[in-house]
């Protein structure tokens, strides 16, 4: 008999984290979401509201509480953690802020739930993946690597660091069997999109937008056994964009 693989998945109400949960239902493996409110009943997944841990991941207590739940729904086994969600605060007009505008609180904020939120579960969850020979993939972001018209100063160090993160959680984790990788977005088609995104579309040499389920499918590529010995590398989602 066949075991049911499981994934942890932070931040699947909507975008990239949605087309992630979709794909890895439709494969058959649970899906336990993580989200600061409540498991939205409209949701068409299976596991529904009992596979869902409500946590906020800007409230480092919190965190450590919910570890315990999330460790007790497991049952000893994680197959797959996906560190999704990721906050990037705009101004009072929608703009961008950059290191002036942004003040200490919301520095730390942006922080605890792009960085410190991944490597708290990740290490807290460790046994669990290394009984799986698991896999963890960090979602950062092309941010990171450069400034972008839309993206913060906060969310891109947050998200330059989370890369990091990865090559030194690749390195801890490898001898437990457990891979680290992660991967890096550029503009995506989501419900959200920064106003003139769109038009960037004319300036990635593809020439469109990348769609979520193409974001997931990497994502799933590095959670099952085609990837077995890719570990610590960032792949770039972005249609050519960094070129």
């Amino acid at each position: 008999m066949t075991m049911t693989r499981t994934l942890l998945l932070t931040g699947a109400s909507r975008g990239i984290g949605h087309a992630t949960v979709r794909r890895f239902n439709n494969e058959g493996w649970r899906v336990i979401t993580c989200s600061r409110h409540p498991f939205p009943q409209e949701c068409p997944w299976g596991g529904g509201a009992a596979n869902h841990i409500q946590i906020d991941l800007a409230n480092p207590n919190d965190v450590i509480e919910k570890v315990e739940v999330i460790r007790r729904m497991l049952g000893g086994r994680l197959d797959a953690l996906v560190n999704n969600a990721g906050i990037s605060p705009k101004g009072p007009e929608g703009e961008r802020l950059d290191t002036f505008d942004t003040d200490l609180r919301t520095w730390g904020h942006v922080f605890h739930v792009n960085f410190f939120a991944p490597v708290v579960l990740a290490r807290s969850l460790r046994d669990e993946l290394a009984a799986a020979k698991g896999a963890v993939v960090n979602v950062t972001s092309i941010a990171g690597g450069r400034v972008h018209p839309f993206a913060g100063a906060a969310y891109a160090t947050s998200k330059a660091a989370l890369a990091a993160l990865t090559r030194e959680m690749a390195h801890d984790f490898g001898p437990l069997g457990v891979r680290v990788n992660a991967i890096a977005p550029g503009e995506i088609r989501t419900d959200i999109l920064s106003a003139g995104t769109e038009e960037l579309a004319d300036t990635i040499p593809m020439r469109r937008l990348g769609e979520p389920r193409e974001v997931a499918d990497t994502v799933y590529f590095l959670c099952t056994s085609p990837s077995a010995y890719i570990s610590g590398t960032e792949i770039e989602i972005n249609g050519a964009q960094h070129v």
